[in-house]
């Protein structure tokens, strides 16, 4: 795993990816998780969160929009 991946923004509509960054600092990761909200959350069926990816290589979801 890249440290640049670390940190994972996703925006979904109707089940289907979007569009997805990733980063490797969490600060960044939550700016973006807030203004993705703001650009994106009008979207019909927007769903969008941020993952952080351990050791093991799986994902955990640390926010979703809307909860």
């Amino acid at each position: 795993m890249a440290d640049l991946e670390r940190y994972r923004v996703t925006l979904t509509a109707g089940g289907a990816v979007v569009m997805q960054g990733a980063w490797s600092i969490r600060e960044t990761g939550e700016r973006k998780f807030r203004s993705w909200i703001g650009s994106y959350g009008s979207m019909p069926g927007a769903r969008i969160t941020l993952a952080e990816q351990v050791a093991d290589g799986t994902w955990i979801e640390l926010r979703a929009w809307p909860d």
